[in-house]
Formats: C-alpha cells, structure tokens, sequence
C-alpha cells in the first residue's frame, strides 16, 4: 500500500487524535487512508480513531491475498515460457547473424555438413575459372551434389561461360545432370556463393584482411539469406541452360568480339585500339569485361576459348 509506512508525524498525529485533543490542522490524509481514523459526522473538523490493532489485522488478511493471489499467478508463468518451442525468432527477426570460415578446409567441411541435411534447395553459382578448382574438391562436390538429389532435394548450379570448355566441369556436369540436377551458363558477372533452403549462405571473405585464400562466411541472417537468392534468381533467369549452349551466341558484344578478331590475327592491344578506333583504356576495359563474363582470369584463358569457339 503507497500509504505505509506512516511517517513519524503521522504517528504523533494518530495519537493526538487518540488522546481526545486537536490535532491543530496537522495533515490526516494518510491515517484516513489506512483506516486508522475517520471524519466525525457531527462536528466539522474533528476525528473519531479506530483501534489500531483491528486495521492492523485488516490490513495484513489484505496483504496476506494478495500474495496468495500473486503466488497462484507466479505459477502459471512458467506455462508461458513453455511456448518458447512454439515460437520461431527467426521468422520475424534477421537471427544471429555470420560466422567466418577461415581455411577452405572449414568452408567445404561446413558446406558438405549443411548440403547433406538439405531438404529443399541448393543453389550454388560458381564464378571462377574451372582449371583452378582441386579435382578433389569437385569430385567432393559432385558427390555430394548428387547425394541431395537422390533426396529430392532441387539442385541449381550456375557457371560462367569458360565453365563449358572445361573438361573436368563438362564430365562433372554431366553426372548431376543425369541424376536430376539443373545447370546454366551465365554472361552475366557474378558472385561465388552456396544458398541451401533459403537458410543457409555461404559467400567469399571480403571482411577479414589478409585472411587465408578460399576463406568465406556462413551467413544465418534470414534477410540477407533472402536477398542473395533473388540475386542468385536474377541471373540464373537471364543464363543459358548448359545442354543449349552450343546453340547459342558467344554472349559477347560486338565491339567486344571484334577486339578478339583482331587479337586472334595477331595484332597487340595498341594497334588494336588504332585499327579499331577505340582508345587504348577502351579496349583494356572491354578485355577486363570479357574476362569477368567468362570467369577467366587471363587473356591466353580468353583467347583459348574463343578460338575453341570459331572451330565450333
């Protein structure tokens, strides 16, 4: 009760009042309030007291339900905590948020461990030049790629387009394709990254400086989850499915395979940009173009290519 305890002249109060004498307009509000004395109804300005020790035993049978009553409520709260396994944070928030992965061996040990529990989708985009990938490391993939597939799980693999005159990705490609698993080709740059059941990310390390090469991130948060696969969409519905490739275009701009035609007769990039009538850092542009489409990371990667492209 906001009006206990009494203080000290509350008290000297109460026992003038008791006494028979005036209490010579000190303040009883409070005494009034906890019962101790009331109004005389017969004459203006006086006070009849109450025994103290009846609004004692009033006020503590008061107490004494109001602890019963917040003992009983106390009891049902643990009731509510138990909806816990009811509710789902990350529904409604982004979730804990990253973690990084610091050697290729932790990233693939992580990515096998998540892929193998999926259940619904894996999207996978794969932007770098195949020659450089560990056949070890693709034969892991491919494995595991056609182990979620033969457990129904969707399974989306984006590539850029030097991808399709690899080899080692061409047979791997091949093996998901005939257990069910969708590839494409994209002339669209591109970010390496894993989605799986629009829970899980796993991208490249571009925080940690002078961190291990092949090093990357897990990534829980629901919202940046949901972003990087409609990015991942994007590109995957403006790529090429991998068995129309060979009836397709090189992807190329004209400007851009123009300057191949000239590389390919043997003419260096200065008398390129002359004979063509662009500037130099135009041509070097279009060259660094090319590459990011293709995934290649030298010119001799280009030119290989396109010249397996004009015999084709």
């Amino acid at each position: 009760m906001d009006d206990l305890p009494l203080s000290e002249s509350d008290l000297d109060t109460y026992r003038l009042i008791a006494s028979g004498a005036d209490p010579g307009g000190r303040p009883v509000d409070r005494l009034v309030s906890v019962g101790l004395v009331t109004a005389d109804p017969y004459q203006a300005g006086q006070w009849i007291p109450h025994d103290p020790r009846g609004v004692a035993e009033r006020l503590m049978a008061d107490r004494q339900r109001d602890l019963t009553r917040a003992v009983e409520q106390m009891g049902h709260i643990p009731g509510l905590a138990a909806l816990h396994a009811s509710f789902d944070p990350h529904r409604w928030y982004g979730g804990p948020g990253s973690e990084f992965l610091g050697t290729p061996a932790e990233m693939n040990a992580r990515i096998g461990e998540v892929v193998g529990s999926a259940s619904q989708e894996v999207c996978a985009a794969q932007p770098g030049a195949p020659g450089e990938r560990d056949p070890a490391i693709v034969r892991l993939g491919v494995d595991r790629t056609v182990g979620a597939l033969r457990n129904g799980v969707e399974i989306m693999t984006l590539y850029a387009a030097l991808a399709a005159d690899d080899e080692q990705t061409r047979t791997s490609v091949e093996e998901i394709a005939a257990a069910g698993g969708q590839t494409r080709v994209s002339a669209l740059p591109f970010q390496r990254m894993v989605i799986v059941d629009r829970t899980h990310l796993f991208v490249d390390n571009f925080v940690v400086v002078d961190a291990e090469s092949n090093s990357g991130w897990h990534v829980f948060d629901r919202a940046s989850v949901a972003a990087a696969r409609e990015t991942f969409r994007l590109v995957w519905d403006r790529s090429t499915r991998w068995q129309d490739l060979r009836r397709t275009s090189s992807g190329l701009t004209d400007r851009q395979e123009a300057i191949l035609r000239e590389l390919e007769m043997g003419h260096p990039q200065p008398q390129v940009s002359v004979r063509l009538g662009y500037s130099e850092r135009t041509v070097a542009k279009e060259l660094a173009d090319i590459k990011m489409v293709l995934g290649a990371r030298s010119l001799a990667q280009v030119m290989a290519w396109w010249g397996r492209q004009q015999r084709d």
